[in-house]
């Protein structure tokens, strides 16, 4: 992730937003490689939303680090309605800054309401990595 002057604070770290909008890029560049395009998500008018996001900060990222995210499915309901994802915010030697949980689900973004996503949608989580504590979650009951 390429770092900006105004990512930092006056500290001289990174700002702790940057971090979720890190999160929230990889997120959708990793779904989009996978097939899932923001034109999809308008055609089929559903578009992924967020309960939960929680950054767990370990060390600093300074001016001149250079910044990789690892990103991985660490949850998914059977009928792919709710997604949990965590990322691994690195600097190049390894070193690990952040880690980022996130919980979500898909609205129709007609309806406003939330729903189980297009068929294609399961294709595309095929194409994500998995973490290695993956788990598979039974949708709730009516």
């Amino acid at each position: 992730m390429p770092l900006r002057w105004a990512d930092f604070d006056a500290n001289f770290h990174l700002r702790h937003s940057v971090y979720y909008d890190f999160a929230a890029t990889a997120r959708l560049e990793l779904m989009g490689k996978a097939g899932l395009s923001y034109e999809a998500m308008q055609q089929h008018h559903f578009g992924p939303i967020l309960f939960r996001e929680e950054c767990i900060f370990k060390r600093e990222v300074r001016p001149g680090d250079q910044v990789f995210i690892n990103l991985v499915v660490t949850k998914l309901r059977r009928d792919y309605s709710r997604f949990s994802f965590r990322h691994e915010i690195t600097r190049a030697d390894g070193t690990i800054c952040a880690i980022l949980n996130v919980d979500g689900a898909w609205i129709d973004t007609r309806l406003r309401k939330l729903t189980v996503p297009p068929a294609f949608v399961m294709q595309m989580f095929q194409e994500l990595p998995m973490s290695d504590d993956f788990q598979w979650e039974d949708p709730r009951p009516a």
